[in-house]
């Protein structure tokens, strides 16, 4: 009866969590993925600039389509600078909210 138990809890607890050290290339994942980061928020940037021209071309010119898309390209913008900035607080958080799972 004993190993009948300790299968069942180990189908419930494999007892597996994140270990920072055990693989080789960890921190060149960071730096790549801080760059790839960055270089997301350089495009936002610039998707925000482009938007916000076409915003007030279309008011100004009378183009309600150019001033609509103008509009959600600058919202876009807006929530993909939000989530880039955010990335690791978000998976921070759920990463804690999923260990609390049991």
């Amino acid at each position: 009866m004993f190993l009948a138990d300790k299968a069942v809890q180990l189908a419930y607890d494999p007892g597996i969590s994140p270990n920072e050290g055990g693989l080789p290339g960890l921190a060149v994942l960071k730096e790549v993925m801080g760059s790839i980061n960055l270089f997301g928020i350089i495009a936002v940037v610039g998707a925000l600039a482009v938007s916000a021209a076409v915003w007030a071309w279309g008011h100004f010119s009378g183009g309600h389509q150019a001033e609509a898309n103008g509009k959600k390209g600058v919202l876009v913008s807006a929530g993909a600078a939000l989530l880039l900035g955010a990335g690791n607080g978000i998976v921070a958080f759920f990463s804690t909210l999923g260990t609390q799972v049991h």
